[in-house]
């Protein structure tokens, strides 16, 4: 017996729907190409631009970071300035670039709010400092894996922790996914104050902000204030959800294993989700997630989002070392709740 047309015609629509589907999540291969020149290793899929490793020294950045962070269509995820202004932008938080990890009171120095024009000439600022690219590794899930030191008094100091990190890219047609592991060893005994500002965070684009109903100032540990006016929200369609349900700026100091920012950059629906480990120290953490583009966790601030009910300054002796895996998933379309539970479930038996 020969197929009829119609069963012929099924079997081709749903062979060109599997096709379609092993497209979309097929994994890509990606290319780590290092630039000494300009200080950074470019991560590429399909030769085209995803993210970059970035250690400019000193002079432009207190730390290394991710930037800037590019969406599966193409269109810029994290803020530019203060190192390519586009307009429109907020020229607050000279601190906040791409993605990044520090903390604000480590021994009694703020890494978080130390920049090129930090807001108080006299608190005390520590430096993270890259000192090496230890391996680099092309493929379905690439690797690279860098060094860096925590230097007090602006880098002029005692070294107080050795950091290890090892980022993985994988991609899709529609999603990009960036896990990060970082160890940190103590070289003297080392405390973690209690405080807001910290500790993995990315400050994103414009568009991703959530609407501005009001101005806002914000003060950070040294007493700093800084001021954070209503803008024109055209374009402005950014809101957070968390794992536990909740939405927009209600998120900040709740706790949730992941936390997702969804809206739309011009034509593209854009999803940023943040996501921790089980393993991690305060799972599952602290989101320090604003309306006007920080997004951020803080495992090591519990004073300030329980309002004095909680108390963790986190310790580390000479020698120990704490390790801490957080997971970033960029996807063009959007994510459900069932897809970023899969997520996160993945990342916590990795």
């Amino acid at each position: 017996m020969f197929p009829t047309r119609s069963y012929l015609r099924t079997i081709l629509t749903g062979g060109a729907t599997m096709l379609a589907m092993t497209g979309a999540f097929a994994q890509k291969e990606i290319k780590l190409v290092s630039n000494e020149k300009a200080h950074k290793v470019d991560v590429l899929v399909d030769g085209k631009p995803f993210t970059s490793y970035f250690y400019p020294g000193e002079d432009v950045l207190k730390k290394p970071v991710l930037y800037p962070v590019v969406s599966p269509k193409g269109h810029l995820v994290t803020r530019g300035w203060p190192l390519d202004l586009r307009p429109g932008e907020r020229v607050d938080h000279p601190h906040h670039v791409g993605i990044w990890f520090n903390y604000e009171d480590v021994n009694g120095y703020d890494y978080w709010n130390n920049s090129n024009t930090p807001p108080n000439a006299k608190a005390k600022y520590g430096t993270i400092r890259h000192t090496g690219i230890k391996t680099k590794k092309d493929g379905k899930r690439a690797e690279l894996t860098v060094t860096a030191d925590w230097v007090e008094d602006n880098g002029k100091g005692r070294k107080v922790l050795e950091e290890k990190t090892t980022y993985f890219f994988t991609a899709t047609d529609k999603q990009r996914i960036i896990d990060r592991y970082t160890l940190l060893k103590a070289t003297e005994d080392v405390h973690f104050g209690d405080v807001k500002d910290g500790m993995f965070a990315i400050r994103v684009a414009r568009q991703l902000e959530l609407p501005s109903t009001k101005a806002e100032v914000y003060t950070d540990a040294n007493g700093v204030t800084t001021s954070v006016p209503k803008l024109d929200n055209t374009g402005v369609t950014g809101n957070y959800r968390s794992s536990e349900g909740i939405e927009g700026a209600k998120v900040w100091s709740t706790r949730g294993r992941w936390m997702n920012l969804t809206g739309k950059i011009d034509d593209e629906t854009v999803s940023v989700a943040m996501i921790d480990h089980p393993k991690n120290v305060s799972y599952p953490t602290y989101w320090h997630a604003r309306d006007y583009g920080l997004f951020a966790l803080n495992p090591l601030g519990e004073k300030v989002f329980t309002n004095g009910k909680k108390e963790l300054n986190f310790k580390l002796k000479k020698g120990e070392s704490v390790l801490f895996r957080y997971r970033v998933v960029i996807s063009s379309g959007g994510t459900t709740d069932a897809e970023l539970n899969k997520l996160a479930d993945e990342f916590a038996k990795k």
